[in-house]
């Protein structure tokens, strides 16, 4: 009897063992699985970066509008209006790390299935958000005479930057509140409520501009008061938008201390990280005007271009902020690696096909925006430059997406500072011995796409190398 049960025990052993039929049928289950996966991530990354960049395109196009209407009243009202913007565009891109550091934070407690601390964390990126921008805005509205008397001494245009400026502090706030709106909304995975924001808000600035300054007759103080005005109307929709999430979770509208110490932390740090990604730019463009008017110029065209398709690519790197921070939060490893591996791919795919088209358009996109011999001439081998480099674009900008989305702002900040002391010497380099004219544009190009990018690049890449950003948890 005994003898029989083990025998009866061994066949039953030999029967439920797999065979290599089996082996390969349960691989290819697995491989499904994974492949099954791969798309699923692939078009979540898409429903995201998709309406995220429409939103990205939405932002500029304010300025757009402003530019084309002020235009029309003359030279001197441009001219202030250069100046005005060129202080705005600082002080806010400096605050830009308020939607940068509510993203993470909303995604890590939705993924840890927390929504309602989800909900606080972003109430709390609001009023962090607003309290900035109050300051800001005071500071800039007492200082706005010597700044603009910084860039110019022609009482003319002082007056007209002075006015424009002046207005323009009234919606700074507004400003800062929509960066930590939109992150928060980001965070929840909702990138379509941003562009819708931003596309009637666009609408909005249009329509109040062309009222307020050739209806009213109120000149560029007219597309000052209109932009302001479109700015508190996306806060008053955001507002409602979140109120509803915070209705539905049982938050309340007051925020927390430790969220607001936690907020300002992050942020802290990356406000270090922006100064200096913001510090490489303004001495690339130094450097340019030192080789006179023909690089400068030239410089100007490739940095918009630049920054265009650098819209495009910060789409993939946001959709990575959300799907990271959501994975973390949720302590799944693998599928903030399999995120890192499918945003990686595309922001090269990505940055490739953008950079084949600027480089096969390099002979004749320059017309777009000169007609100058000199300039256009200047222009076709550095736009080939910054076609090439693209693809290390992608890889970066999606980089810097992951970490963000991780939290690893700290590492962000010290990198920066690394990445832009690596800079300097190559800077330096081409100011005392490129040629000017054609030689010294390209250089320039290759020395801020090519050198700088490739810094950031090896200082991201090899963090995501380590396990250090897969922090779990909340």
């Amino acid at each position: 009897m005994g003898r029989k049960k083990r025998e009866g025990g061994a066949r039953a052993s030999v029967v439920s063992m797999p065979t290599p039929v089996d082996r390969r049928r349960s691989n290819r289950r697995r491989s499904n699985r994974g492949h099954i996966d791969r798309h699923r991530i692939d078009r979540r990354i898409a429903s995201l970066a998709v309406p995220a960049l429409g939103a990205l395109v939405a932002e500029p196009l304010f300025l757009v509008v402003d530019t084309a209407l002020v235009g029309h009243l003359g030279a001197i009202p441009l001219a202030g209006l250069a100046i005005a913007a060129a202080v705005l565009q600082t002080a806010v891109g400096l605050m830009v790390f308020l939607a940068y550091a509510t993203t993470p934070l909303v995604a890590r407690r939705r993924g840890a299935g927390d929504p309602r601390g989800a909900v606080q964390a972003g109430i709390d990126g609001l009023w962090l958000a607003g309290g900035i921008g109050l300051v800001l805005a005071a500071g800039l509205w007492a200082a706005s005479t010597p700044v603009v008397r910084l860039f110019t001494q022609d009482a003319q245009v002082v007056d007209q930057a002075h006015t424009y400026l002046a207005i323009s502090c009234a919606g700074l706030p507004a400003m800062l509140v929509v960066f930590a709106a939109t992150g928060l909304l980001r965070g929840l995975q909702d990138t379509r409520t941003p562009l819708y924001v931003a596309g009637i808000g666009f609408a909005a600035n249009a329509l109040l501009n062309w009222v307020f300054i050739y209806g009213l007759g109120w000149g560029i103080a007219g597309s000052a008061w209109g932009t302001v005005a479109a700015q508190w109307g996306m806060v008053a929709v955001y507002l409602v938008v979140v109120s509803r999430h915070a209705r539905a979770h049982g938050v309340t509208a007051w925020p927390q201390r430790a969220g607001l110490e936690h907020a300002g932390r992050s942020g802290g740090w990356l406000f270090v990280r922006t100064i200096g990604l913001r510090a490489a730019l303004l001495l690339t463009v130094g450097a340019a005007a030192t080789q006179g008017t023909v690089a400068t110029a030239g410089y100007q065209v490739v940095f918009t271009l630049f920054s265009t398709a650098a819209f495009a690519l910060d789409a993939l790197a946001i959709a990575a902020q959300a799907l990271v921070g959501d994975a973390l939060g949720a302590r799944n490893a693998e599928r903030a690696r399999a995120i890192l591996r499918r945003t990686v791919f595309w922001g090269l795919v990505s940055g490739a096909a953008i950079g084949a088209l600027l480089a096969a358009l390099s002979p004749v996109v320059g017309r777009i925006f000169t007609n100058d011999p000199a300039v256009l001439a200047a222009l076709p081998p550095a736009l080939l430059v910054l076609g090439i480099s693209l693809p290390l674009g992608g890889f970066v900008f999606v980089l810097d997406g992951v970490l963000m989305g991780a939290g690893d702002a700290r590492y962000l900040a010290w990198t920066s500072l690394v990445n832009l002391a690596a800079y300097l010497p190559v800077l330096w380099v081409i100011t005392q011995f490129s040629p000017a004219g054609v030689a010294g544009i390209t250089a320039l190009t290759a020395a801020f796409t090519g050198a700088f990018m490739a810094a950031r690049a090896v200082t991201l890449g090899l963090r995501v190398r380590t396990e250090r950003w897969v922090v779990l948890g909340v």
